[in-house]
């Protein structure tokens, strides 16, 4: 008898007051760091890829979204490249396609792990 009359004393007063602009702060600090950490740093990736696409000229080697390596030879109106993919054999892709443009000094030959023999 007396157990329950003292949990029934302290049930109601254990009740938490949480405030209004604690709860709008903590929202507000999520979506700054969602910003910060995410948002912006994927707007800024992508403003430099666009920025790469549109100065791909002939001449330049590129690597298109199905992972072929293939060299710019023109360019046809703002997003039509006409690229080949091996000897005589060229195709029309749209520059949105294009992964990356592949620098000389990055490239390596097949077998650039062996020691070369002297």
């Amino acid at each position: 008898m007396f157990i329950s009359d003292a949990f029934a004393q302290t049930a109601g007063a254990a009740a938490p007051q949480t405030s209004t602009m604690g709860v709008l702060f903590q929202i507000v600090l999520i979506a700054v760091v969602f910003y910060f950490f995410l948002i912006r740093p994927n707007q800024k990736r992508m403003k430099q890829h666009q920025a790469m696409l549109m100065a791909i000229k002939p001449g330049d080697e590129v690597l298109t979204g199905g992972g072929i390596y293939a060299k710019v030879i023109s360019t046809e109106g703002q997003y039509d490249l006409i690229v080949e993919m091996a000897k005589g054999i060229q195709v029309k892709v749209n520059r949105l396609t294009i992964r990356d443009v592949v620098l000389p000094e990055n490239a390596k030959p097949a077998n650039s792990n062996a020691k070369s023999k002297k």
